[in-house]
């Protein structure tokens, strides 16, 4: 006999999610329907939530093909809101989704709509159809619309869902806009550097060839460079690129994200609104899944798979597994000992109350704010340290460059004495 996943809530409102055996799906709804319970889902149970470990090489072509077939978020994003517009004023998915292709301008996009509405002209629903494109819907996404479709509240996932996302992008745009100037001085600080030791440095190494005198040492050193780079510019150039790519792949291993991802969470003031950025999409996230009815287990797994930390994602799985074998979900989080007291709170008393999808709301806007005030303090604070990081590598190698002379001045006048 098949099991079945609910999520229902009794006659005080409070919501309780389990799994019944029953020979169909009706027999489990007609079950749920006698106890006198308000249904939200009832699907059957997947045993999917601990799913086998992709290999290296799945993942280097998993992330070629994301980069590919995906759109922009922001692209994501104003299809979504679209589509809920659409589909509410009466237009049916694909009459909506066949319109909004002939208006899109991302080529890209505007052949994955078109698969789209062809795919549901054949009689797949919109969740299936969207299930072929991974690089542009993430499961969550599919996961949302498949519950939208069970409810029969489409048009109501869809706003939600837009919301959800506007949102997300948001917090993104922001902690890119506090990472864009840091990273912009520290491009900007190495052409520099490399402008130095290219041109600047072996000019004064031909003046210096010319004395014959012992140099000081740190001078010997950077006209080693400079040397190195000037007769290896292009092989310099191939281990730079080469560096890159291998920090992209060991970034992909398990060990490697999980140290750069460490790395991330610790960082002085960064690490601060790394953590705040992943606390608010983890609370967000939870937060809309409960709300369209998706089990809890499964709310888990789409969550560990969206806030994109591997230290995060690690907890989220231990908590998931501890959820599994009977622990409440608020003790669950609390025991990885990754979770804020303040989240751990509100989780345990949204158990308590049945209100858990409007207390992670209310979360989310909580850490959204924390991320506001850590950016504007961090962007005071950031140009000045930066200056003077930038003050100090050029002016270090420059006086490592006059130092012989330094040295030459000090020995003419000692000679005229």
């Amino acid at each position: 006999m098949p099991n079945f996943a609910y999520i229902v809530k009794d006659a005080k409102g409070a919501r309780i999610e389990g799994i019944m055996k029953a020979e169909s799906l009706d027999q489990a709804v007609d079950k749920l329907a006698k106890e006198g319970s308000t249904i939200i889902s009832v699907k059957a149970a997947a045993e999917g939530a601990f799913k086998g470990k992709l290999s290296l090489s799945d993942k280097i072509m998993l992330s070629i093909y994301k980069w590919r077939t995906g759109v922009s978020l922001k692209t994501l994003v104003f299809f979504t809101r679209q589509l809920s517009t659409m589909f509410s004023a009466g237009l049916t998915i694909e009459k909506s989704i066949s319109d909004l292709e002939k208006a899109e301008k991302n080529k890209k996009f505007a052949k994955v709509l078109r698969q789209l509405s062809d795919d549901i002209r054949k009689g797949y629903s919109l969740s299936e159809a969207m299930e072929q494109h991974p690089g542009v819907f993430n499961p969550l996404y599919i996961a949302l619309v498949t519950a939208g479709e069970v409810s029969g509240t489409l048009h109501t996932i869809l706003d939600e869902l837009s919301d959800y996302l506007e949102k997300i992008e948001d917090t993104r745009r922001k902690v890119r806009s506090a990472m864009a100037y840091p990273l912009f001085i520290v491009v900007f600080l190495t052409l520099v550097v490399w402008f130095l030791f290219y041109y600047v440095v072996p000019m004064f190494a031909q003046v210096y060839e010319g004395f014959g005198a012992d140099l000081p040492v740190p001078t010997r050193i950077a006209i080693g460079i400079s040397n190195f780079i000037t007769n290896n510019a292009f092989l310099a150039i191939l281990m730079l690129l080469g560096l890159v790519v291998a920090v992209w792949i060991i970034n992909l291993t398990d060990r490697g994200r999980y140290v750069w991802d460490t790395i991330k969470l610790k960082m002085p003031v960064f690490g601060s609104v790394t953590t705040n950025s992943i606390m608010s999409k983890f609370s967000r996230t939870f937060s809309i899944l409960m709300t369209a009815g998706v089990p809890i287990m499964d709310t888990m797994e789409l969550t560990e798979n969206v806030v994109q930390n591997a230290v995060i994602e690690g907890g989220i799985r231990r908590a998931r597994v501890m959820v599994k074998e009977g622990y409440g979900v608020a003790n669950a989080f609390r025991r990885t000992g990754l979770f804020p007291p303040t989240l751990l709170q509100m989780i345990g008393t949204g158990e308590e109350t049945g209100d858990m999808d409007k207390l992670l709301g209310k979360a989310a806007q909580f850490y959204e704010k924390l991320v506001d005030a850590v950016i504007e303090r961090l962007t005071s604070l950031i140009e000045p340290l930066l200056i003077i990081l930038m003050a100090g590598v050029v002016g270090g190698i420059i006086i490592v460059v006059y130092l012989p002379i330094f040295s030459l001045g000090e020995a003419m006048s000692q000679g005229l004495r």
